[in-house]
Order: structure tokens, then sequence, then C-alpha cells
């Protein structure tokens, strides 16, 4: 099956490394996409766009009417072929060799000037400490129905143990029918941990998730 922006498989592909089709939030863009699909993607052929179809039409129109605006990318290009390995490596080798110069060329003929300079970097960048890139992030989670054990469910989300992976404070919030939402804040090391693997491993109570939002997101 295809719409106009990408047959499900190329929909699919892209899919695989992002929660929505835009940005960080659900945008207009998700809406209009999920409006042209008219029936749930088989989720064993096409895991990804399953569970982002499954996430998107868990909002209603008021809700969809609410998400920012987006503009659908062509997601019709397939992924570019990976070069031969045997090549890429004589590439590399290539590369590298280049570094100074053509590979005709005498080590003796690297200024010894540049070559003290470039070791005086590298040790300088040694001793550097580096600086950890770490996010703040607020979760929505949303539960099936009025009956799911929001203590039980807010236990699990927090057993979730990362390398890289803070939990912070959590509420419910009241979302309409006697229904409430998880709101969980974490803090994560962004080398580490990303809202799609939060995503993964939190949909994976599935008899108590129906879906995960990120109500916020904010680098530290």
């Amino acid at each position: 099956m295809s719409t106009p922006y990408g047959d499900f498989e190329s929909i699919n592909a892209f899919l695989a490394t992002k929660s929505y089709v835009v940005g960080f939030i659900p945008s207009s863009a998700d809406a209009k996409l999920a409006s042209e699909i008219q029936s749930p993607p088989e989720a064993d052929k096409y895991p990804h766009l399953a569970r982002w179809y499954r996430h998107i039409t868990s909002f209603d129109e008021g809700e969809k009417g609410k998400f920012v605006s987006g503009d659908l990318p062509d997601m019709k290009a397939s992924a570019a072929p990976v070069p031969n390995g045997k090549k890429a490596a004589e590439k590399d080798e290539d590369s590298d060799n280049d570094l100074f110069g053509d590979d005709d060329e005498d080590d003796d003929e690297v200024d010894d000037e540049t070559a003290a300079r470039l070791k005086a970097y590298h040790d300088k960048k040694a001793k550097k400490p580096q600086v950890i890139a770490k996010s703040s992030i607020i979760l929505d989670v949303k539960p099936w129905d009025d009956e799911t054990d929001m203590a039980e469910l807010e236990k699990m989300v927090r057993g979730i143990e990362l390398d890289g992976l803070l939990w912070g404070a959590g509420k419910l919030v009241a979302i309409g029918y006697g229904i409430n939402k998880l709101q969980i804040g974490c803090v994560v090391e962004d080398d580490k941990v990303g809202t799609d693997l939060l995503e993964e491993h939190i949909t994976a109570f599935e008899d108590f998730v129906q879906s995960v939002d990120v109500a916020a997101f904010q680098k530290i």
C-alpha cells in the first residue's frame, strides 16, 4: 500500500529512528499522514509504521487540532546503498594516507613544526574534560482506560533502568472520562538515551500503556 508521500515500506524505514514525522512532538504532518492511511498497517510487516500509526490515532480530532504545524517530507527516497566493505576500507585508508600528502611522499618530508603542533593539539585535547550533553524530558504516558492501575504503571516505568537515565518527579493529570495520564520527568545523557529508546521500553508494558508522548524536551 502507498500514500502520496511514499509507500508503506519507505515510510516504515523513515520512522525506524523517529517518534514523529517532524521533530520531537506530534505535528500536523503526523495527522495528515495518518489520514492518508485507510487501515492500520500490519505490525509484523511494518513495525515502525504500525507503532507510529497506533500512537497518532490514539489522539481525538480535538487533540490533533492542537498539534503544532509541520510540513510532510518526501519519504519515497530509498536508503543509500551501503558501500562495499573492501572498497570502503580502501577509501578510508586512502583518506588516512592523504592526511599529510600522497602515499609516495617519504615520512621525512613531513614538516617537523607541523608534526609538533599536531602533537601539542592532541595532547591538549586529551587533557580537556569532556562535556556530557544532557537533556531534560517530560513524558506523558497514557493508559488504556480508567481501570488501569496507575500506581503500578508508574512503578513499572520507574523500574526501567538504563545507563544515562535518571527519573524525576511524576504526577497524574486528568485527561477526561475519569482517565488520568502519568506525566513523569527524567534527565538523560544524549549519547546514551533518546526519546525513541524510552518509548520502546515504556510501550513494552502493552497491557497498561496505550501511548507515550514527549510533553517537553530541553537541552541542559
